[in-house]
């Protein structure tokens, strides 16, 4: 059976609840399909002592300010849970899950939805799938040869397993100092970075980061290239955990190994290191795998887009993978402005 509507959200978590706020304040007929089986999205995947980069209220998506969790300036990552599971709820978003997009057709004035429950036909499809569900591993010589364990940044949970081991965090972004900060008590760490890591002043957080990123975005618009942006000020976000850590001396970096060895890794010098596991907080790339049918992803695994708005489909919008589908769009504060720009977009296209 084939369903219809105007609009197909692909994705339940801040993205997909952003552009369904928006959606719905328009009139607009809508449905999101999530993959997941409860709300919350990929924060409930994520490590436990993750926290975010911002206050409460600097977290917030369009309509309804994230109320502040008791004890913590920095929420946790179950308080997002809990926001967003309330938001949806607030503004009775209709959310389907558990459903497993397969694929997005073009279907003469339609785009055709298949997924593992049936089959939708809309006049535009919104995809905010994110990037977590898509982690990346670099091609790092003698992988498959490293006897220990491996996992990336999507797997690691909290230091109950790693305690007394001899552990390699291999990553210089804020996933890698986060959770090298988590082991450092606990385990034996060794935190290895391509570059020597640069953290944020500690009175900067994600507030800072989302203006500089907005600015970026202003300047590349008017065509200018001396950006500056979030690159200058630096990476590693310097939350609680990962302060105490880098003041106590527990947070230094080692340059990149250049191959992994049965027992550990090896430098290009010739000395080597022993590893018990090895986490790999490496990145992540869009997951588009859905998007495959209408042929649309450049060499890179981008898609080329105007705004959030597909160059080579104009029914197909791209919401909250990085910058380059909004200014700081992969986070809460960030999805609210290109959430409402694509919906007034897509209220033009079906009108």
């Amino acid at each position: 059976m084939t369903l219809t509507t105007q609009v197909v959200v692909i994705g339940g978590g801040q993205a997909g609840l952003a552009a369904g706020y928006h959606l719905r304040r328009l009139g607009i007929e809508f449905v999101i399909l999530d993959a997941q089986a409860t709300p919350g999205g990929a924060w409930q995947r994520t490590w436990e002592s993750l926290h975010l980069f911002s206050p409460a209220a600097y977290s917030s998506l369009p309509g309804r300010f994230m109320p502040p969790q008791p004890g913590q300036v920095y929420p946790d990552a179950g308080h997002v849970v809990e926001y967003l599971t309330g938001y949806e709820k607030r503004y009775e978003l209709p959310v389907e899950r558990p459903v497993r997009v397969t694929g997005v057709h073009r279907d003469g004035p339609f785009l055709r939805v298949a997924a593992d429950s049936g089959t939708w036909q809309a006049r535009a499809v919104i995809s905010a799938t994110g990037t977590w569900w898509r982690p990346f591993l670099p091609a790092v010589p003698g992988r498959s040869a490293f006897a220990g364990r491996q996992m990336h940044t999507v797997e690691y949970r909290s230091p109950d397993d790693l305690r007394g081991r001899q552990v390699m965090v291999v990553g210089g972004g804020n996933s890698g100092a986060q959770i090298a900060a988590d082991l450092a008590y606990d385990a034996q760490l060794t935190w290895v970075t391509q570059r020597p890591p640069r953290f944020l002043a500690d009175d900067v957080d994600g507030r800072a980061l989302f203006d500089a990123a907005t600015a970026r975005r202003r300047a590349l618009d008017s065509g200018r290239t001396d950006t500056g942006g979030v690159a200058s000020l630096g990476d590693i976000v310097a939350v609680p955990p990962v302060r105490e850590a880098r003041d106590r001396g527990l947070l230094k970096a080692r340059p990149m190994f250049s191959r992994l060895i049965p027992g550990g890794v090896e430098w290009a010098d010739g000395t080597h290191a022993d590893a018990d596991a090895i986490i790999w907080c490496t990145g992540f790339r869009p997951a588009l795998s859905h998007l495959a049918p209408l042929r649309l992803r450049s060499r890179r695994g981008h898609i080329a887009v105007d705004g959030t708005k597909a160059e080579g489909e104009p029914r197909l919008y791209l919401l909250g993978y990085g910058d380059w589908t909004g200014p700081a769009s992969a986070t809460l504060i960030g999805i609210g402005r290109p959430a409402r720009d694509t919906a007034r977009q897509i209220a033009e296209l079906v009108a």
